[in-house]
């Protein structure tokens, strides 16, 4: 173990706390394998959900419990798991009221979270008011731990028959090679807000230009990708798992997405990733290592954390960025000609 604040005291087994939602496991990523590093004879297993198993299947060194999230009976069977186990070390990278006081009752001696009272024994110095990226925070916390911070590199493994099915899929569609550009134009039911609505418009000049667009999506996504393919490009709904996705931005030109979960898995590509902005903070939430790639239109009222836009401010945030601007932007950045 190199960990500076817990030499002398060596974990045996070691417990990570990531629990939701998915863009927040996605960025947790690059913490989970500095922990591994750091502790790299332990035995290490991951607290999730069951939404987010399968991004962990195929991670090397690292057992995985899934537990359901929401109920006193879940949190009191996270409880029991974690005081039948005897783990000596727990990093909690969730750090909420829920885990806080299920590590209180759970029996670990040394509790690694973002909250700076009890039941934690190491955490930041201050309080976390959102004024940095949560990344830069969860930095915080391993390096309270005496870990040394991780790199800005979120990852997520993938199969073999994972790069195959992808592989498979480019090709029946003849495409490949950086010519494409992959897009998700919504967000979850619930934030209307945060949704740019010109896509189809973007779609269409970027296809212009030479390049495909490929609608990225699952589930309640569907209806609005039907419709924006019908604009152009190919609807991919439901044909990629998350790690999938990822696979598939690595064969990609760009992507540009609203700020949502596929926004981070997409920053495991290696891709341009352009996201747009407005009623939540950039600061604290824009995809690890894009910052300098956010789009947004500065208003005052901007961030809001409204789920829906008070009519009387029309959206300003959003609807006010034209296509014409991303286009040259997109162009100002090299990424396609300008006209």
């Amino acid at each position: 173990m190199t960990s500076q604040v817990f030499r002398g005291y060596p974990a045996v087994k070691v417990l990570i706390i990531k629990l939701g939602a998915l863009g927040d496991v996605v960025m947790a990523s690059p913490m989970i394998r500095k922990i591994q590093d750091s502790h790299a004879e332990s035995e290490i297993w991951l607290l999730t959900t069951p939404p987010f198993l399968g991004l962990f299947e195929e991670w090397p060194r690292l057992q995985i419990k899934a537990l359901p999230r929401k109920s006193l009976r879940a949190m009191l069977q996270a409880v029991c798991w974690m005081r039948a186990m005897q783990f000596d070390m727990v990093y909690d990278l969730q750090s909420n009221d829920r885990t806080a006081l299920m590590l209180a009752l759970s029996g670990i001696p040394r509790r690694v979270g973002n909250l700076t009272h009890f039941p934690y024994t190491h955490h930041p110095p201050t309080t976390y008011r959102c004024e940095i990226h949560i990344f830069e925070r969860m930095n915080q916390v391993l390096e309270s731990a005496g870990v040394g911070a991780a790199s800005p590199a979120p990852w997520l493994p993938i199969t073999q028959e994972g790069r195959e099915k992808v592989a498979a899929w480019l090709a029946e569609r003849e495409l490949g090679g950086g010519d494409f550009v992959v897009m998700h134009a919504h967000a979850s039911p619930r934030w209307q807000s945060k949704r740019w609505p010109y896509f189809g418009q973007l779609a269409r000049k970027l296809e212009d230009r030479g390049y495909r667009v490929v609608w990225a999506g699952a589930g309640t996504d569907a209806q609005g990708n039907a419709e924006l393919a019908k604009m152009a490009g190919i609807d991919a709904t439901n044909q990629f798992s998350i790690n999938e996705l990822a696979e598939l931005g690595r064969h990609a030109h760009l992507a540009v997405t609203n700020d949502s979960g596929p926004m981070h898995v997409l920053s495991c590509a290696d891709i341009p990733v352009y996201a747009f902005f407005g009623p939540t903070s950039l600061v604290q939430s824009h995809a690890i290592g894009h910052r300098d790639r956010v789009l947004t239109h500065p208003v005052s009222c901007s961030p809001c954390y409204l789920p829906v836009c008070p009519a009387e401010k029309r959206h300003a945030c959003l609807d006010n960025l034209s296509v014409e601007q991303v286009i040259e932007r997109l162009a100002s950045d090299g990424l396609i000609q300008a006209r």
